[in-house]
């Protein structure tokens, strides 16, 4: 499992930068540099929402990866040692990308 940061701070699941989901899913299956990638796990907080009480946040995580051109997806799962989200004021998961991938 990689150290995951994540600068999503409109996310329900970042919790000071640690997500509190338990898993991701990186999407962009034709992406060929990382703007083309996105945590398709993003859901945006709400004032409804608050905090999400799926987990606690962990800075190690299981991350599904769906970015086959990247040079870290060993059988669809992520074997960076750390990988970086960001999207910083994304309001949907198409706004945020993984920063780690490398072709």
């Amino acid at each position: 499992m990689p150290l995951l940061v994540c600068s999503a701070q409109r996310c329900v699941y970042n919790d000071g930068m640690y997500c509190s989901r338990g898993d991701i899913l990186v999407g962009g299956e034709k992406a060929e540099i990382s703007g083309e990638t996105c945590c398709t796990s993003f859901k945006k907080r709400t004032e409804m929402s608050g905090k999400s009480s799926m987990g606690t946040p962990s800075q190690k995580i299981n991350v599904a990866c769906e970015a086959c051109e990247c040079k870290y997806n060993k059988n669809r799962n992520c074997d960076a040692g750390k990988i970086d989200i960001s999207g910083t004021s994304a309001c949907k998961c198409e706004q945020t990308e993984c920063s780690t991938f490398q072709k």
